[in-house]
Protein backbone atom coordinates (compact mmCIF):
# COMPACT_ATOMS: atom_id res chain seq x y z
CA UNK A 1 0.00 0.00 0.00
CA UNK A 2 2.85 2.55 0.70
CA UNK A 3 3.80 2.22 -3.01
CA UNK A 4 0.23 3.64 -3.88
CA UNK A 5 0.16 6.35 -0.81
CA UNK A 6 3.25 7.60 -2.29
CA UNK A 7 2.20 7.53 -5.66
CA UNK A 8 -1.08 9.24 -5.10
CA UNK A 9 0.57 12.75 -3.83
CA UNK A 10 -1.58 15.33 -2.23
CA UNK A 11 -3.90 12.77 -0.71
CA UNK A 12 -2.88 12.22 2.91
CA UNK A 13 -5.36 9.61 4.08
CA UNK A 14 -5.29 5.84 3.00
CA UNK A 15 -6.91 5.41 -0.35
CA UNK A 16 -10.19 3.44 -0.69
CA UNK A 17 -10.68 0.01 -2.15
CA UNK A 18 -14.07 -0.07 -3.65
CA UNK A 19 -15.16 -3.63 -3.09
CA UNK A 20 -18.67 -2.85 -5.51
CA UNK A 21 -16.78 -0.51 -8.19
CA UNK A 22 -16.68 3.20 -8.21
CA UNK A 23 -20.14 3.47 -10.03
CA UNK A 24 -22.29 1.59 -7.93
CA UNK A 25 -24.18 1.28 -4.32
CA UNK A 26 -26.05 -1.72 -3.12
CA UNK A 27 -29.24 -0.65 -4.32
CA UNK A 28 -32.04 -0.21 -1.17
CA UNK A 29 -34.55 -2.44 -3.17
CA UNK A 30 -32.79 -5.45 -3.38
CA UNK A 31 -34.98 -7.97 -5.00
CA UNK A 32 -35.83 -11.00 -3.51
CA UNK A 33 -33.71 -14.09 -3.26
CA UNK A 34 -35.39 -17.12 -5.29
CA UNK A 35 -37.79 -19.44 -2.88
CA UNK A 36 -39.53 -22.47 -4.46
CA UNK A 37 -39.72 -23.03 -7.35
CA UNK A 38 -40.52 -20.81 -10.53
CA UNK A 39 -41.50 -21.07 -14.27
CA UNK A 40 -40.30 -18.42 -17.38
CA UNK A 41 -40.42 -18.78 -21.50
CA UNK A 42 -36.65 -17.23 -20.78
CA UNK A 43 -34.25 -17.61 -17.70
CA UNK A 44 -31.73 -15.33 -17.93
CA UNK A 45 -28.09 -15.57 -15.85
CA UNK A 46 -26.48 -12.35 -14.98
CA UNK A 47 -27.87 -8.73 -14.52
CA UNK A 48 -25.35 -6.86 -16.44
CA UNK A 49 -25.61 -4.65 -19.76
CA UNK A 50 -26.35 -7.71 -21.82
CA UNK A 51 -28.67 -9.74 -19.25
CA UNK A 52 -30.89 -6.84 -18.32
CA UNK A 53 -30.73 -6.01 -22.02
CA UNK A 54 -31.68 -9.67 -23.12
CA UNK A 55 -34.71 -9.53 -20.30
CA UNK A 56 -36.03 -5.99 -21.34
CA UNK A 57 -36.62 -6.89 -25.26
CA UNK A 58 -37.65 -10.60 -24.70
CA UNK A 59 -40.40 -8.43 -22.12
CA UNK A 60 -41.11 -5.82 -25.27
CA UNK A 61 -41.75 -9.52 -27.33
CA UNK A 62 -44.02 -10.37 -24.67
CA UNK A 63 -42.19 -13.43 -23.32
CA UNK A 64 -42.14 -14.17 -19.20
CA UNK A 65 -38.62 -13.35 -17.68
CA UNK A 66 -36.19 -14.42 -14.94
CA UNK A 67 -33.25 -12.97 -13.97
CA UNK A 68 -31.16 -14.47 -12.02
CA UNK A 69 -27.98 -12.28 -10.23
CA UNK A 70 -25.51 -13.64 -8.14
CA UNK A 71 -25.03 -10.49 -5.78
CA UNK A 72 -27.53 -7.33 -7.36
CA UNK A 73 -27.36 -5.92 -10.92
CA UNK A 74 -24.37 -4.08 -12.14
CA UNK A 75 -22.02 -5.66 -9.67
CA UNK A 76 -19.88 -7.13 -11.84
CA UNK A 77 -18.03 -5.44 -15.17
CA UNK A 78 -21.17 -3.55 -16.12
CA UNK A 79 -20.70 -1.43 -12.63
CA UNK A 80 -17.12 -1.51 -12.58
CA UNK A 81 -15.58 -0.05 -16.11
CA UNK A 82 -14.37 3.28 -17.44
CA UNK A 83 -18.13 4.18 -18.95
CA UNK A 84 -17.28 4.63 -22.54
CA UNK A 85 -20.15 3.84 -25.69
CA UNK A 86 -17.49 3.47 -27.89
CA UNK A 87 -17.75 1.95 -31.65
CA UNK A 88 -15.11 -0.03 -33.29
CA UNK A 89 -11.95 2.01 -32.73
CA UNK A 90 -11.30 0.41 -29.48
CA UNK A 91 -10.62 -3.17 -30.88
CA UNK A 92 -7.24 -4.14 -33.29
CA UNK A 93 -8.72 -4.43 -36.90
CA UNK A 94 -5.87 -6.47 -38.37
CA UNK A 95 -6.59 -9.14 -35.32
CA UNK A 96 -10.16 -9.61 -36.67
CA UNK A 97 -9.20 -10.09 -40.30
CA UNK A 98 -6.01 -12.53 -39.89
CA UNK A 99 -8.68 -14.82 -37.63
CA UNK A 100 -11.89 -14.05 -39.89
CA UNK A 101 -11.01 -12.61 -43.02
CA UNK A 102 -12.07 -9.57 -44.46
CA UNK A 103 -15.86 -10.11 -44.96
CA UNK A 104 -16.47 -11.92 -41.73
CA UNK A 105 -14.21 -9.04 -40.14
CA UNK A 106 -16.91 -6.41 -41.61
CA UNK A 107 -19.50 -7.96 -39.92
CA UNK A 108 -17.65 -7.63 -36.56
CA UNK A 109 -16.97 -3.83 -36.84
CA UNK A 110 -20.94 -3.50 -38.15
CA UNK A 111 -21.75 -5.27 -34.50
CA UNK A 112 -19.27 -2.59 -33.20
CA UNK A 113 -20.37 0.03 -34.65
CA UNK A 114 -24.12 -0.22 -34.59
CA UNK A 115 -23.58 -0.66 -30.80
CA UNK A 116 -23.33 2.82 -30.66
CA UNK A 117 -27.00 4.53 -31.95
CA UNK A 118 -28.39 1.66 -30.26
CA UNK A 119 -27.22 2.24 -26.76
CA UNK A 120 -27.94 6.16 -27.42
CA UNK A 121 -31.75 5.14 -28.59
CA UNK A 122 -32.12 3.45 -25.18
CA UNK A 123 -31.34 6.41 -23.14
CA UNK A 124 -34.46 7.77 -24.80
CA UNK A 125 -36.84 4.70 -25.07
CA UNK A 126 -36.14 4.02 -21.13
CA UNK A 127 -35.45 7.24 -19.89
CA UNK A 128 -32.09 6.74 -18.79
CA UNK A 129 -30.49 9.60 -17.46
CA UNK A 130 -26.40 8.68 -17.47
CA UNK A 131 -24.60 11.50 -17.62
CA UNK A 132 -24.04 10.81 -21.53
CA UNK A 133 -21.50 13.23 -23.21
CA UNK A 134 -22.27 12.12 -27.37
CA UNK A 135 -18.28 14.29 -27.46
CA UNK A 136 -16.85 11.15 -29.08
CA UNK A 137 -13.77 9.23 -28.46
CA UNK A 138 -10.35 10.10 -29.09
CA UNK A 139 -7.73 7.10 -29.19
CA UNK A 140 -4.63 9.67 -28.43
CA UNK A 141 -0.91 9.27 -28.82
CA UNK A 142 1.52 10.65 -26.57
CA UNK A 143 4.70 9.99 -28.77
CA UNK A 144 4.96 10.60 -32.40
CA UNK A 145 6.70 6.76 -32.92
CA UNK A 146 2.59 5.48 -32.12
CA UNK A 147 1.71 7.59 -35.31
CA UNK A 148 2.41 4.92 -37.71
CA UNK A 149 0.67 2.36 -36.21
CA UNK A 150 -2.32 4.72 -35.60
CA UNK A 151 -2.75 5.72 -39.16
CA UNK A 152 -2.62 2.09 -40.29
CA UNK A 153 -5.51 0.60 -38.09
CA UNK A 154 -7.21 3.68 -38.88
CA UNK A 155 -7.08 2.68 -42.88
CA UNK A 156 -7.32 -0.80 -42.20
CA UNK A 157 -10.45 0.22 -40.07
CA UNK A 158 -12.15 2.44 -43.05
CA UNK A 159 -11.73 -0.80 -45.37
CA UNK A 160 -14.03 -2.48 -43.06
CA UNK A 161 -16.73 0.05 -42.75
CA UNK A 162 -15.44 1.96 -39.33
CA UNK A 163 -16.01 5.99 -40.22
CA UNK A 164 -13.16 7.84 -38.24
CA UNK A 165 -11.54 10.92 -38.54
CA UNK A 166 -7.65 11.76 -37.78
CA UNK A 167 -7.37 15.18 -35.17
CA UNK A 168 -3.96 16.62 -35.50
CA UNK A 169 -2.22 18.54 -32.91
CA UNK A 170 -3.30 22.05 -34.13
CA UNK A 171 -6.92 20.89 -33.23
CA UNK A 172 -6.47 18.95 -30.29
CA UNK A 173 -4.68 22.10 -28.80
CA UNK A 174 -7.85 23.98 -29.84
CA UNK A 175 -10.01 21.97 -28.31
CA UNK A 176 -8.47 21.78 -25.24
CA UNK A 177 -7.31 18.76 -24.87
CA UNK A 178 -4.60 17.89 -22.69
CA UNK A 179 -1.07 18.31 -24.34
CA UNK A 180 0.31 14.94 -23.15
CA UNK A 181 -1.92 13.93 -26.02
CA UNK A 182 -0.33 14.78 -29.03
CA UNK A 183 -3.17 13.53 -32.10
CA UNK A 184 -5.65 11.14 -32.72
CA UNK A 185 -7.90 9.27 -34.00
CA UNK A 186 -11.75 9.79 -33.35
CA UNK A 187 -14.68 8.24 -33.97
CA UNK A 188 -18.47 8.63 -32.40
CA UNK A 189 -19.64 7.84 -28.95
CA UNK A 190 -19.04 9.34 -25.67
CA UNK A 191 -18.48 9.11 -21.98
CA UNK A 192 -21.65 7.92 -19.77
CA UNK A 193 -21.83 6.85 -16.00
CA UNK A 194 -22.25 3.09 -15.84
CA UNK A 195 -23.54 2.55 -12.87
CA UNK A 196 -26.83 4.99 -13.35
CA UNK A 197 -26.68 3.17 -16.98
CA UNK A 198 -26.78 -0.26 -15.72
CA UNK A 199 -29.09 1.22 -12.89
CA UNK A 200 -31.11 2.56 -15.66
CA UNK A 201 -31.68 -0.81 -17.20
CA UNK A 202 -32.76 -2.29 -13.72
CA UNK A 203 -35.35 0.28 -12.87
CA UNK A 204 -36.75 -0.63 -16.30
CA UNK A 205 -36.81 -4.01 -16.25
CA UNK A 206 -38.67 -4.09 -13.00
CA UNK A 207 -41.20 -2.01 -14.19
CA UNK A 208 -41.36 -3.96 -17.48
CA UNK A 209 -42.19 -6.92 -14.92
CA UNK A 210 -39.11 -8.84 -15.55
CA UNK A 211 -38.42 -10.82 -12.37
CA UNK A 212 -35.47 -10.12 -11.25
CA UNK A 213 -34.12 -12.18 -8.33
CA UNK A 214 -30.63 -10.69 -6.52
CA UNK A 215 -28.17 -12.62 -4.12
CA UNK A 216 -29.15 -15.49 -5.91
CA UNK A 217 -26.23 -17.22 -7.58
CA UNK A 218 -26.88 -20.04 -10.05
CA UNK A 219 -25.58 -23.32 -8.50
CA UNK A 220 -26.10 -25.81 -11.41
CA UNK A 221 -28.26 -26.38 -14.14
CA UNK A 222 -29.18 -28.89 -16.79
CA UNK A 223 -29.82 -29.35 -20.13
CA UNK A 224 -32.71 -30.41 -22.31
CA UNK A 225 -35.68 -28.84 -23.95
CA UNK A 226 -36.67 -27.62 -20.54
CA UNK A 227 -33.69 -26.21 -18.32
CA UNK A 228 -33.63 -26.08 -15.06
CA UNK A 229 -31.30 -23.93 -12.85
CA UNK A 230 -30.96 -24.74 -9.18
CA UNK A 231 -30.18 -22.05 -6.66
CA UNK A 232 -29.71 -22.67 -3.04
CA UNK A 233 -32.88 -21.86 -1.87
CA UNK A 234 -35.24 -22.99 -5.14
CA UNK A 235 -34.97 -23.52 -8.54
CA UNK A 236 -36.25 -21.83 -11.99
CA UNK A 237 -37.39 -23.97 -15.15
CA UNK A 238 -37.70 -22.49 -18.78
CA UNK A 239 -37.29 -23.79 -22.38
CA UNK A 240 -35.00 -21.30 -23.06
CA UNK A 241 -31.31 -20.15 -21.34
CA UNK A 242 -28.85 -17.18 -21.50
CA UNK A 243 -25.73 -17.02 -20.30
CA UNK A 244 -24.65 -13.33 -19.58
CA UNK A 245 -22.19 -13.88 -16.68
CA UNK A 246 -19.23 -12.68 -18.73
CA UNK A 247 -15.66 -12.81 -16.64
CA UNK A 248 -17.49 -15.15 -14.44
CA UNK A 249 -18.88 -17.79 -17.03
CA UNK A 250 -15.68 -20.22 -16.54
CA UNK A 251 -16.82 -20.07 -12.93
CA UNK A 252 -19.83 -21.96 -13.47
CA UNK A 253 -18.32 -24.83 -15.48
CA UNK A 254 -18.86 -23.05 -19.13
CA UNK A 255 -16.58 -21.99 -22.04
CA UNK A 256 -13.83 -22.38 -19.62
CA UNK A 257 -11.95 -23.61 -22.49
CA UNK A 258 -12.95 -20.19 -24.66
CA UNK A 259 -12.39 -17.35 -22.41
CA UNK A 260 -10.27 -16.33 -19.27
CA UNK A 261 -10.83 -13.74 -17.01
CA UNK A 262 -8.78 -10.94 -16.66
CA UNK A 263 -8.67 -7.93 -14.26
CA UNK A 264 -8.31 -4.92 -14.57
CA UNK A 265 -8.34 -1.50 -12.02
CA UNK A 266 -9.20 1.90 -11.52
CA UNK A 267 -8.59 4.94 -9.94
CA UNK A 268 -10.59 8.02 -9.47
CA UNK A 269 -9.26 11.25 -8.21
CA UNK A 270 -10.24 13.51 -5.78
CA UNK A 271 -12.58 16.41 -7.19
CA UNK A 272 -10.49 19.18 -9.69
CA UNK A 273 -11.45 22.65 -8.38
CA UNK A 274 -12.58 25.17 -10.52
CA UNK A 275 -9.22 26.53 -11.47
CA UNK A 276 -7.60 23.01 -12.16
CA UNK A 277 -10.49 22.61 -14.58
CA UNK A 278 -9.75 25.69 -15.70
CA UNK A 279 -6.05 25.02 -15.91
CA UNK A 280 -6.61 21.79 -18.01
CA UNK A 281 -8.79 22.79 -20.37
CA UNK A 282 -10.66 20.03 -21.88
CA UNK A 283 -13.88 21.72 -22.70
CA UNK A 284 -15.56 19.22 -24.48
CA UNK A 285 -14.66 16.12 -21.88
CA UNK A 286 -13.81 13.52 -24.74
CA UNK A 287 -12.82 10.22 -23.21
CA UNK A 288 -9.74 9.52 -24.66
CA UNK A 289 -8.14 5.88 -24.65
CA UNK A 290 -4.23 5.43 -25.64
CA UNK A 291 -2.82 2.56 -28.36
CA UNK A 292 -0.69 0.98 -25.85
CA UNK A 293 -0.33 -2.57 -26.19
CA UNK A 294 -2.03 -2.29 -22.97
CA UNK A 295 -4.06 1.16 -22.98
CA UNK A 296 -4.70 3.72 -20.87
CA UNK A 297 -7.89 4.90 -20.60
CA UNK A 298 -8.80 9.17 -19.06
CA UNK A 299 -12.28 10.81 -18.77
CA UNK A 300 -13.55 13.63 -16.60
CA UNK A 301 -16.49 12.94 -14.76
CA UNK A 302 -20.18 14.59 -14.47
CA UNK A 303 -19.30 14.97 -10.69
CA UNK A 304 -15.86 16.58 -11.71
CA UNK A 305 -13.05 13.91 -11.08
CA UNK A 306 -11.12 12.44 -13.14
CA UNK A 307 -11.10 8.45 -13.68
CA UNK A 308 -8.15 6.61 -15.69
CA UNK A 309 -7.77 2.62 -15.88
CA UNK A 310 -6.69 -0.20 -17.09
CA UNK A 311 -2.76 0.01 -18.04
CA UNK A 312 -1.72 -2.84 -15.97
CA UNK A 313 -3.70 -5.90 -16.72
CA UNK A 314 -3.98 -8.93 -14.08
CA UNK A 315 -4.99 -12.87 -14.10
CA UNK A 316 -5.54 -15.27 -11.47
CA UNK A 317 -4.52 -18.98 -11.70
CA UNK A 318 -7.92 -21.13 -13.24
CA UNK A 319 -9.64 -17.67 -14.34
CA UNK A 320 -11.18 -17.40 -10.82
CA UNK A 321 -12.02 -13.66 -9.85
CA UNK A 322 -11.32 -12.68 -6.61
CA UNK A 323 -12.72 -9.60 -5.75
CA UNK A 324 -9.58 -8.11 -4.12
CA UNK A 325 -7.47 -4.86 -4.60
CA UNK A 326 -4.43 -4.69 -7.10
CA UNK A 327 -1.97 -2.11 -5.24
CA UNK A 328 0.75 -3.10 -8.16
CA UNK A 329 -1.89 -1.80 -10.84
CA UNK A 330 -3.28 1.67 -9.06
CA UNK A 331 -0.01 2.52 -8.39
CA UNK A 332 0.75 2.32 -12.16
CA UNK A 333 -2.48 4.44 -12.85
CA UNK A 334 -1.08 7.01 -10.69
CA UNK A 335 2.38 7.08 -12.19
CA UNK A 336 0.63 7.77 -15.37
CA UNK A 337 -2.11 10.39 -13.46
CA UNK A 338 1.60 12.04 -12.45
CA UNK A 339 3.29 11.86 -16.07
CA UNK A 340 0.35 12.99 -18.65
CA UNK A 341 -0.76 15.65 -16.34
CA UNK A 342 2.24 17.57 -14.73
CA UNK A 343 0.02 20.61 -13.61
CA UNK A 344 -2.20 18.60 -11.45
CA UNK A 345 0.88 17.23 -8.84
CA UNK A 346 -1.49 17.80 -6.05
CA UNK A 347 -4.38 16.04 -6.96
CA UNK A 348 -4.98 13.23 -4.49
CA UNK A 349 -6.45 9.65 -5.55
CA UNK A 350 -10.11 8.92 -3.85
CA UNK A 351 -10.53 5.47 -4.45
CA UNK A 352 -9.46 2.28 -6.54
CA UNK A 353 -11.32 -0.90 -7.99
CA UNK A 354 -10.87 -3.62 -9.63
CA UNK A 355 -12.76 -5.86 -11.55
CA UNK A 356 -13.08 -8.60 -14.26
CA UNK A 357 -13.51 -8.90 -18.28
CA UNK A 358 -13.60 -11.54 -20.16
CA UNK A 359 -11.31 -12.48 -23.31
CA UNK A 360 -10.40 -15.56 -25.53
CA UNK A 361 -7.14 -15.91 -27.25
CA UNK A 362 -8.45 -13.87 -30.58
CA UNK A 363 -9.73 -11.04 -28.67
CA UNK A 364 -13.10 -12.16 -30.73
CA UNK A 365 -16.66 -11.83 -29.12
CA UNK A 366 -17.32 -14.88 -28.41
CA UNK A 367 -21.01 -15.99 -28.75
CA UNK A 368 -23.30 -18.69 -29.54
CA UNK A 369 -25.63 -21.68 -28.21
CA UNK A 370 -24.85 -24.58 -26.83
CA UNK A 371 -26.68 -27.61 -24.98
CA UNK A 372 -28.51 -30.82 -26.53
CA UNK A 373 -31.07 -28.61 -28.11
CA UNK A 374 -29.16 -26.06 -28.75
CA UNK A 375 -31.48 -23.40 -26.41
CA UNK A 376 -28.66 -21.82 -23.91
CA UNK A 377 -27.10 -19.33 -25.29
CA UNK A 378 -23.98 -17.40 -24.46
CA UNK A 379 -22.44 -14.07 -24.70
CA UNK A 380 -18.71 -13.23 -23.13
CA UNK A 381 -15.47 -12.64 -24.45
CA UNK A 382 -15.83 -8.82 -24.98
CA UNK A 383 -12.36 -7.90 -24.23
CA UNK A 384 -13.08 -5.11 -22.33
CA UNK A 385 -15.16 -3.15 -24.93
CA UNK A 386 -18.58 -4.56 -23.90
CA UNK A 387 -20.66 -1.59 -22.57
CA UNK A 388 -22.27 -0.91 -26.03
CA UNK A 389 -22.11 -4.85 -27.57
CA UNK A 390 -23.56 -6.46 -24.74
CA UNK A 391 -26.24 -4.05 -24.76
CA UNK A 392 -26.87 -4.74 -28.29
CA UNK A 393 -26.67 -8.58 -28.69
CA UNK A 394 -29.44 -8.63 -25.81
CA UNK A 395 -31.96 -7.24 -29.15
CA UNK A 396 -30.05 -9.83 -30.89
CA UNK A 397 -30.57 -12.89 -28.59
CA UNK A 398 -34.39 -12.33 -28.13
CA UNK A 399 -34.84 -11.54 -31.79
CA UNK A 400 -33.25 -15.12 -32.53
CA UNK A 401 -35.75 -16.74 -29.22
CA UNK A 402 -38.43 -15.28 -30.64
CA UNK A 403 -38.09 -16.67 -33.95
CA UNK A 404 -36.28 -14.60 -36.60
CA UNK A 405 -32.79 -15.01 -37.31
CA UNK A 406 -30.76 -11.76 -37.22
CA UNK A 407 -28.16 -11.52 -40.23
CA UNK A 408 -25.82 -9.72 -37.72
CA UNK A 409 -25.98 -12.79 -35.10
CA UNK A 410 -25.34 -15.17 -37.64
CA UNK A 411 -22.17 -13.32 -39.30
CA UNK A 412 -20.58 -13.30 -35.49
CA UNK A 413 -20.23 -16.70 -35.73
CA UNK A 414 -16.55 -18.09 -35.62
CA UNK A 415 -14.53 -20.82 -34.33
CA UNK A 416 -12.61 -19.67 -30.99
CA UNK A 417 -9.83 -21.30 -30.08
CA UNK A 418 -8.96 -23.49 -27.17
CA UNK A 419 -7.46 -22.32 -24.22
CA UNK A 420 -4.03 -23.97 -22.56
CA UNK A 421 -4.83 -26.53 -19.49
CA UNK A 422 -3.74 -24.84 -16.42
CA UNK A 423 -0.80 -23.69 -15.44
CA UNK A 424 -0.09 -23.09 -19.30
CA UNK A 425 -2.65 -20.95 -19.82
CA UNK A 426 -1.58 -18.70 -16.57
CA UNK A 427 1.84 -19.01 -17.86
CA UNK A 428 0.79 -17.85 -21.61
CA UNK A 429 -1.28 -15.04 -20.13
CA UNK A 430 1.12 -13.57 -18.01
CA UNK A 431 3.79 -13.71 -21.13
CA UNK A 432 1.60 -11.81 -22.97
CA UNK A 433 0.89 -8.95 -20.47
CA UNK A 434 4.70 -8.95 -20.00
CA UNK A 435 5.53 -8.39 -23.49
CA UNK A 436 3.07 -5.66 -24.08
CA UNK A 437 4.56 -4.16 -20.98
CA UNK A 438 7.71 -4.06 -22.67
CA UNK A 439 6.92 -2.41 -25.33
CA UNK A 440 4.44 0.01 -23.56
CA UNK A 441 7.74 0.81 -21.05
CA UNK A 442 10.17 1.86 -24.21
CA UNK A 443 7.40 4.22 -25.26
CA UNK A 444 6.77 5.74 -22.33
CA UNK A 445 10.52 5.92 -21.70
CA UNK A 446 11.06 7.68 -24.87
CA UNK A 447 8.07 10.34 -23.38
CA UNK A 448 9.85 10.88 -20.43
CA UNK A 449 13.10 11.69 -22.55
CA UNK A 450 10.92 14.27 -24.54
CA UNK A 451 9.30 16.00 -21.37
CA UNK A 452 12.89 16.27 -19.90
CA UNK A 453 14.67 17.37 -22.95
CA UNK A 454 11.97 19.98 -23.62
CA UNK A 455 12.10 20.72 -19.78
Amino acid sequence: MNALNKAAQGNAAPLTFRSLGGWVERPGDLQPTLQGQAQADVIVVGAGFAGLSTALELRALGADVIVLEQEFAGFGASGRNAGYLLGSMGIEYDMFVKRVGMEQATQFVRFYDEAVPYVEGRFKTLAIDCDYNPSGVLRACVHPSQEKRLLQSMALGRKLGAVSRFVDGVEMRARGIPPAFLFAAEQCGGTLNPGKYVAGLRRAAIEAGVKLYERTPLQSFSEGPVITCKTAQGSASAPVMVLATNAYTPQLGVLRNKVAAIRVSAIETQPLSTQQLADLGWQGREGIITPHYTMESHRLTAHGTMVLTVKKLGYVYGSNTPNIPDHTAYAALAQVLRERYPALQGLGVKHCWSGYVSGAYDFLPVIGTMGATQNIYYTTGCSGHGLGTQSLIGKLFAEQINGKAPELLAALQHKTPSMLPEPLQWCVIHSGFAAAKLLDDWTDRKVRKSNANKG
